[in-house]
Order: structure tokens, then sequence, then C-alpha cells
């Protein structure tokens, strides 16, 4: 199919369509670090800044891609909603099919729209969709089946004007994994937590997050087995997203280095993409699973779909392969830095302020961390 991808980002979602054999003929990207970098790694497809200034799609154009913002959506942001600055911008999706109608779509969003003021992003996506007269199915899927150790679980949403997405999205079917003990193996968390929470991962990193606007980078903390606590290089961040290394680079010549991990922490996984992509490209039988109608003002499930007429719910897993992904410590390739001593201070004192289950020896570990970094110092 030929593409044209808004809010692209670093091109998570173009890359693995590209790799699935589908075609970029536009991007549309308005920060000025991602654009450099689409620049260099795309080098024949057009780019435009503004969604905003974009008046039509190309007339080629199958397929209309896009992770459109999700500040306003995300744990991690303002929760504004859909109406919110940043992801208010979806409806420039729906100027443009209105106006060019693509035979399918892509789009791409934090799993927290579905559970957001009831769900009301992901009815505004859905209602706008069918308005245009599309079928949609979507899905929250785990960036781990994809064989990173990245706990991601983001929405994926297919929408066609005459085929029915299910046969991209529901066409593969692994079940979740078994819960996995964490003794003797690496283990990520997010050292900016501590009280309602670890982001907690076994033998992963919980999902990256683009940090701050100013480009302060957020990187998680890994508890390495012999008692460590690190944090990953931003070239392992990148393969994470199963980037090549240094595929952020080109953003350094026009912004400071540190916003690489912003970008990084925004991208959609690119295996994840390119399963899509490789269903695109080769539709599937659905999976028989349990459905039921999904009413008005009922809680949105992790998979829906619509069939033209009927909003259904789907039990289906947020695992669509079983690649297993390689252990932490294996897959990094670069040397991580030590968590800074202010850093671990500062959560070891919120985690024990909190109520929240951890093991025993976590806590003893990040203490001699702790005395260990301020040696160093010293």
């Amino acid at each position: 199919m030929r593409i044209a991808g808004l809010f692209a980002g670093i091109g998570g979602i173009e890359l693995g369509l590209q790799e699935a054999g589908h075609e970029g003929r536009l991007l549309c990207e308005i920060d000025a670090g991602a654009s450099k970098v689409l620049a260099e790694r795309f080098k024949d497809t057009e780019i435009v800044a503004d969604v905003r200034k974009l008046r039509s799609l190309p007339k080629e154009v199958d397929l209309l891609a896009g992770g459109f913002p999700c500040q306003d959506l995300s744990q991690a942001g303002g929760t504004a909603g859909i109406s919110g600055r940043n992801s208010g911008l979806v409806t420039e999706i729906f100027r443009l099919i209105k106006r060019r109608r693509p035979a399918w779509l892509f789009l791409e969003n934090v799993s927290f729209m579905l559970q957001l003021a009831r769900g009301n992003a992901m009815d505004f996506v859905a209602s706008s969709l069918e308005d245009l007269g599309y079928r949609w199915a979507y899905r929250v899927v785990d960036s781990r089946a994809f064989g990173v150790p990245q706990r991601r679980k983001r929405v994926f949403i297919i929408a066609s004007l005459k085929e029915d997405p299910r046969s991209v999205l529901f066409a593969d079917e692994a079940g979740d994994p078994a819960e996995m003990d964490h003794a003797g193996l690496a283990c990520g968390f997010y050292w900016t937590e501590g009280t309602r929470g670890l982001g907690w991962a076994v033998d992963s990193i919980p999902t990256l997050k683009g940090g701050s606007t100013v480009g302060i980078p957020s990187p998680p903390a890994i508890w390495c087995p012999d008692g460590r606590f690190i944090t990953p290089d931003i070239r392992d961040a990148e393969r994470l997203q199963g980037f090549p290394v240094d595929w952020t680079l080109p953003a350094e010549t026009v912004t400071r280095a540190s916003m690489r991990w912003k970008m990084v922490g925004n991208a959609v996984t690119v295996p994840a993409a390119a399963w899509v992509g490789s269903r695109l490209a080769k539709p599937g039988k659905p999976v028989l699973a349990a459905s039921r109608p999904l009413k008005a003002g009922t809680p949105f499930p992790t998979a829906a779909w619509f069939d033209g007429k009927q909003r259904h719910a789907i039990e289906i897993s947020q695992w669509p392969l079983a690649n297993r992904w390689p252990s932490l410590l294996s897959f990094l390739k670069f040397p991580g830095k030590p968590l800074s001593r202010k850093a671990a201070e500062g959560f070891l004192r919120r985690l024990t302020a909190s109520s929240l289950d951890y093991p025993p020896r976590f806590a003893a570990d990040l203490a001699r961390h702790i005395e260990r970094h301020g040696d160093k110092a010293a």
C-alpha cells in the first residue's frame, strides 16, 4: 500500500510498514528534531511540517497512518482528554479523510485513552470513523509480544471502507503469557514513581516515556541481579523500540541530544507496526473468541470492533504473537549509567513511605547502591 503518515514522529509506524513491504508517499511532523530524523531516514518521501496546513492527502494514498498526540490522554501527561490542545489534533485526521478517503486507516495511542473520562476519547474516534463510513477494530497490544524486552501497551486502531478490519487485528492470538518470577532476573522500574506504583517489569523495562517537554530525559532504571542499579543508554532505548542504533542521531544537528529520549519515548514500536503491515498485506481469518454487544455508556474493553451497525467487545489477549523476547541484560549492548544518588535517594524515600509491595532485597540493594555511589562521589 501507499502510505501517508501523520504525526509521524521518528517514523516507527512508517518503518514497520515499510519493512512489511508498503511504500511511504507523505510524512507529516512538526517537531524539528523528529523531522530531521525523517528527512535522513526516509530520503525519498515528501515531508511536510504542520498537519493543520495540509490541504489534502495525495490522490494515490491507500493507507493513512498516525500515532496522534497522546500528551492529553496518558497517565504521564495532563489527562486533559481528547479536547486537549495536543490530542485534539486528531480532528485533523478526520478533516483530511472527509476530503479524500483512503481505503485503510491505522491509528495508535496510549491504552489509558480507553479509561480516561469513561473512554470519551475512544468514543469520539470511533464515532467519527462511523460517521465517515468506516468499519473499525481496535486492540491493546504489548510490545513484548513482538520480541523486544519492553512492556509497552498501546491501542492499535484499524479502519476500512470496504474490508473487515478484524482480518488485520484479530487474525493472530497467542494468549497472555504466565507471570514471571523475578528471582535471578533483571527488573525494570521507574525511579520517578514510588508512591502509587513502580512501573515494574520483570526481565524487561516498563514503557519508555517521552520525558519532559524541555528535553529532560526520563529513562527507566534497571535492578540487576548483582544488586546494581543502572539506566540504559539512548542507543539501547532506540533498540528497545525496534530501531537501529543511532536512528535519532540526526536530530542532534538541530536540537539538544537529550531530546532524543523524548523522540524515542513517543515512538511506536517498529516490529509491532511491522506485524500490522504484514496483516494488511495478507489478511487472515479472525480468531474465534467470545464477544458481546458493546452498549453505549459501558466501559471500553481492551479490544472491540464495529461491523457497520453495531459495536462489539471481544475477549482477546494483548499478545497477537508469542515471540519470546531476549533477556533484558543480554539484550543491552551498551554500558548503562549508574542510577544517580539523588534519584535513588528520592525514590527510596518515596518507596518506604508507601504501602506498595516489593521484594525486600530490592530496598536493601537500593540502600547499598546509594552508599556505594556516595563513596565514589567522595
